[in-house]
């Protein structure tokens, strides 16, 4: 009896536990993306817990039902053959959880790596974001701005962000938005955003990368597009040009605040895709662009 009260009051402590959390911003997504991820994340909880449950309990009656009796000393069980329903199920459960998992894991990778549905026909806004130990830089080359450790986007628009490294090998997360993505020195990698509504949202680098690693953070704010513009406006009213050696000087490692520039450092340090990328051998025909396969 005082098992049972024990386990009553243990499960109350943790509802009540649990009730007073935040929620995990991964399971409170924003846009599309997260969303998907979100429901994969729901998705494999529950099916774990569905296995957990029924494995517990079959282990409970096994111990009970077939527990040490009292038996002779010279008593012998009785020999039995293998229960080929038995033997057929417990391949066969397994076989198909996976299977589930799998197509679960290969329909959202897919989802997730291209333009949200809605978004495959518009033109993207194109956001190179870029890591140097240990802080990130935000270049727009359309906007010719340049920001560090923050990044503003418009609302309801596919922001395409172009992901590479100064140094070492980061990954960029804002869980509240998109699944994380490596960013590193010799390659450009895509990643795909759309934020649903106004808001701040944390990133982050979730790569561990040296000891500035726990305050590799940068900022993310979504606004309507009318907000965004008119931001960008009062940027090249009053900040000032970025140049070659202020750049160099901000990749040196340590930790900056938040800073802002007209210009990006893409016009004398680009990224490495393209004719940039170290994995290019000149155009061909079939690709006129010198190496920089788009999805």
């Amino acid at each position: 009896m005082k098992l049972k009260w024990t386990y009553l009051a243990l499960l109350t402590g943790i509802a009540a536990f649990l009730a007073g959390c935040e929620p995990l911003l991964v399971l409170d997504p924003k846009g599309p993306q997260a969303d998907t991820t979100a429901t994969v994340i729901w998705i494999s909880i529950f099916t774990m817990s569905f296995i957990v449950i029924v494995v517990l309990v079959m282990l409970a009656v096994i111990l009970f039902k077939y527990r040490a009796s009292k038996q002779d000393p010279d008593y012998e069980p009785p020999h039995i053959e293998g229960n080929k329903y038995v033997e057929g199920i417990i391949v066969a459960v397994p076989i198909l959880i996976v299977a589930f998992l799998s197509v679960v894991s290969t329909i959202s990778t897919h989802q997730v790596e291209s333009p949200p549905e809605g978004y495959a026909e518009d033109e993207p806004l194109v956001i190179y974001a870029s890591s140097s130990n240990w802080k990130w830089h935000f270049s727009y080359p359309e906007q010719d701005i340049e920001t560090v450790n923050y990044v503003f986007i418009p609302t309801n628009q596919n922001v395409e962000f172009r992901l590479y490294s100064h140094g070492t090998i980061s990954s960029f997360w804002i869980p509240q938005l998109a699944g994380q993505k490596y960013a590193m020195a010799d390659m450009t990698n895509y990643l795909n955003v759309v934020a649903d509504e106004p808001g701040e949202y944390m990133g982050r680098n979730s790569n561990f990368n040296g000891e500035g690693f726990a305050e590799n953070e940068f900022a993310v704010t979504a606004m309507p597009p009318s907000e965004f513009d008119s931001w960008v406006e009062d940027i090249h009213n009053t900040a000032d040009p970025l140049t070659e050696e202020e750049f160099e000087e901000l990749l040196e490692p340590g930790h900056l605040g938040q800073m802002t520039f007209t210009g990006t450092h893409q016009e004398f340090k680009p990224a490495p895709e393209g004719e940039n990328s170290p994995h290019n051998h000149g155009p061909s025909d079939s690709d006129e662009d010198g190496g920089h396969h788009h999805h």
